[in-house]
C-alpha cells in the first residue's frame, strides 16, 4: 500500500511540474517584447505613399485649386 502511495504522490508531483512550466513559458511569451520587424501599415493606409494615388491627390488638388470639379465617380442627377 505504501508502494502505491509513494508512486501517486510522485506522479502527481511530476505533472504538477509539467503545468507549472508550460504556465510560466506561456507567461513569459505574452510578456515579452513585440518584435521590432517592421510592420506594413494595412487597409488603405498601404497605398498611401504609392506614386500612382500621389499622382491623383495632386491632379485632384490641382483641378480644385482651379476651380474646376473632381470626378468622383457618382452622377448627381437624381
Amino acid at each position: 500500500m505504501d508502494g502505491e502511495r509513494r508512486g501517486g504522490r510522485l506522479r502527481s508531483l511530476a505533472l504538477g511540474g509539467l503545468v507549472g512550466a508550460a504556465g510560466a513559458i506561456a507567461t513569459a511569451r505574452r510578456l515579452a517584447p513585440p518584435s521590432r520587424r517592421h510592420r506594413a501599415p494595412g487597409g488603405l493606409a498601404a497605398f498611401e505613399d504609392a506614386p500612382c494615388f500621389l499622382e491623383i491627390v495632386e491632379r485632384e488638388a490641382q483641378l480644385y485649386r482651379e476651380g474646376g470639379e473632381i470626378s468622383s465617380g457618382r452622377s448627381n442627377a437624381e
